[in-house]
């Protein structure tokens, strides 16, 4: 990193999350059953954390030019801490939203200045994960819109004020700006094996939004909310890159601290190989993820490709290192005491939203695969 906007703004950033979101209030959240406080985001927002997709004519901007890079370095500070907070669904509504803004200036600025909260209501119960063709329908009538349906793991769903919904109409893929508030709206909240990341599940019985709901044309939508998965997967993809370095480095620390025989337990030859592999395995990690930032930062025609190619790796070799972590400390690491389960449980939630591995495996291959002459 040598830009020194950006380094100025992830030292700020780690800072903020040191000080607010220590690994003890994770707990205490946790225990409360909340999973952020709303003026803790605003403050972030303050911070410029919500604002780094949006272009400066719409009320936002980056410190280094390159949102999407700026993005990924504070998810990856967010992953050092497993921060709580809404930055994940936030960020992937205002990248959909900035993509055809019409109608929708207000609401992008109250995202902005962390006065409203959004979230995109995309995956739907018994179904696999595909945006582009959403059981939730969305009947024309009058001058707007009719959607019934359900969503589901609609990550911080009670918490949002707005929801970017993706419906079918006329069995075409659209999506539509729904305030929580709307009548035939009911949400529920769901758990999830994370300590403070909840999500929900939301009914549309018969909800009706005006067609300024709409968010982009036919035609655009496709495009919309590729940019909006690519997005969400590099966020991912950071995050766990900062969970891998931080569990990496307290269990590097542990085996220099604890001893066996009079000696400490990294001068082992067995152990340091262990930790050499895991080592590699980051840094590949970390590389990947670089890739896929700088391809979507770019708008790459490969961004599709390297996404994929980030995700598969790093999600599916991340929960096998904390597992490794685990094991290392003994039997410290199985205990609720620890923090390492902090970590393992946001990384395996990661791994399982917005595509597995295995999905993303079979992607790069059809990506891959040579068109013929």
């Amino acid at each position: 990193m040598t830009n020194p906007e950006q380094m100025l703004f992830t030292s700020t950033a780690q800072a903020f999350l040191e000080k607010e979101t220590p690994l003890s209030r994770v707990r205490e959240m946790q225990a409360a059953g909340v999973s952020f406080d709303p003026a803790w985001w605003q403050r972030a927002a303050e911070l410029g954390w919500a604002s780094l997709l949006v272009p400066e004519e719409l009320g936002g901007g980056s410190v280094s030019g390159d949102g999407v890079a700026d993005l990924a370095v504070l998810a990856e500070q967010a992953g050092r801490s497993v921060a709580p907070g809404p930055l994940h669904p936030v960020s992937v509504v205002l990248a959909g939203l900035c993509e055809a803004p019409e109608n929708h200036e207000d609401t992008i600025e109250s995202l902005v200045a962390g006065e409203a909260i959004a979230s995109w209501a995309v995956y739907e119960p018994g179904r696999p994960w595909s945006p582009l063709q959403p059981g939730l329908s969305a009947t024309a009538v009058g001058d707007g819109y009719r959607l019934d349906g359900v969503k589901d793991r609609v990550e911080a769903g009670d918490s949002a004020t707005v929801l970017l919904v993706t419906a079918a109409v006329d069995g075409v893929a659209r999506q539509f700006l729904v305030p929580t508030d709307t009548a035939g709206v009911t949400i529920e909240a769901q758990q999830s094996v994370d300590m403070v990341r909840r999500y929900a599940r939301v009914s549309f019985d018969g909800a009706e939004v005006p067609a300024t709901a709409v968010v982009g044309t036919a035609e655009q939508t496709p495009a919309v909310i590729e940019r909006q998965r690519q997005v969400a997967l590099v966020l991912q993809c950071a995050e766990i890159v900062g969970i891998l370095d931080s569990v990496l480095a307290m269990t590097h620390q542990w085996l220099l601290d604890r001893h066996s025989f009079g000696r400490p337990l990294a001068s082992y030859q067995a152990l340091k190989h262990r930790f050499a592999d895991m080592k590699l395995w980051f840094e590949a990690a970390r590389a990947t993820t670089a890739g896929a930032v700088e391809a979507v930062g770019n708008r790459s025609e490969d961004a599709p490709k390297l996404v994929s190619v980030a995700k598969a790796y790093v999600a599916e070799r991340a929960p096998v290192m904390l597992q490794d972590c685990v094991q290392l400390h003994g039997g410290i690491g199985v205990t609720w005491e620890h923090d390492l389960h902090l970590f393992l449980r946001r990384a395996t939630l990661n791994r399982a939203m917005f595509g597995s591995p295995e999905d993303h495996h079979r992607a790069v291959f059809e990506l891959s695969r040579k068109v013929p002459a």
